[in-house]
């Protein structure tokens, strides 16, 4: 997203993250803008059952957590590192120079959020109204142009877990399984060593 020369140039510093590590908590307010340089984040709260809702996952070069740097409200999620993970984090104040002095990362920016706020706003008609078939298939097509998915002889090979697609569709992991199955048997997707392609 942003150039991690420019990003250093601001004042950015990087930090290794653990598998599984906090990098925020909900409720927690925002003190950085924050990118990763290497592994995957996913943001995600529970509900009062204790079952997990993943927000959004996100890898390397993108951000993560801005909206509430923006208007300086408290995190609606928590931030956990999926992998180990390397991450830039720049302090709010100099982010927002970095942004006024540059207005060409502001358009960025500005585009990432609204990708971002479209896919949401998709995606909670599709949990709403939408059969799990559809559901799925949706959030994977999404996932190919968002999260730039590889491209190899077998498709575009899925990088999400089957907990992480029920987690972002509101499905239960058995019936992603399930659906994936029916998918596959309908030529729409392949599972080749337990990996789903599209």
């Amino acid at each position: 997203m942003i150039a991690i020369d420019l990003l250093e140039k601001y004042g950015a510093l990087r930090k290794s993250f653990a598998k599984n590590e906090i990098i925020f908590k909900e409720n927690n307010l925002p003190a950085y803008y924050y990118q990763i340089v290497s592994g995957e984040v996913k943001m995600s709260n529970y509900n009062d059952d204790g079952r997990e809702f993943i927000q959004g996952i996100f890898y390397k070069e993108q951000p993560f957590g801005e909206p509430p740097l923006f208007l300086n409200q408290k995190y609606p999620a928590n931030a956990i590192a999926v992998e180990d993970s390397e991450i830039l984090l720049l302090d709010r104040n100099s982010f927002m120079k970095l942004l006024g002095e540059n207005p060409d990362i502001s358009l960025k920016i500005i585009e990432n959020l609204a990708q971002r706020l479209y896919y949401k706003s998709v995606m909670a008609a599709e949990m709403s109204t939408q059969e799990p078939e559809h559901r799925i298939l949706k959030l994977i097509d999404h996932g190919i142009v968002y999260f730039n998915f590889k491209k190899d002889i077998n498709g575009y090979l899925i990088n999400f877990t089957r907990q992480q697609i029920g987690d972002l569709t509101g499905l239960r992991v058995e019936t992603v399984i399930r659906t994936i199955k029916t998918l596959e048997k309908k030529g729409v997707l392949k599972i080749i060593n337990r990996k789903v392609y599209r």
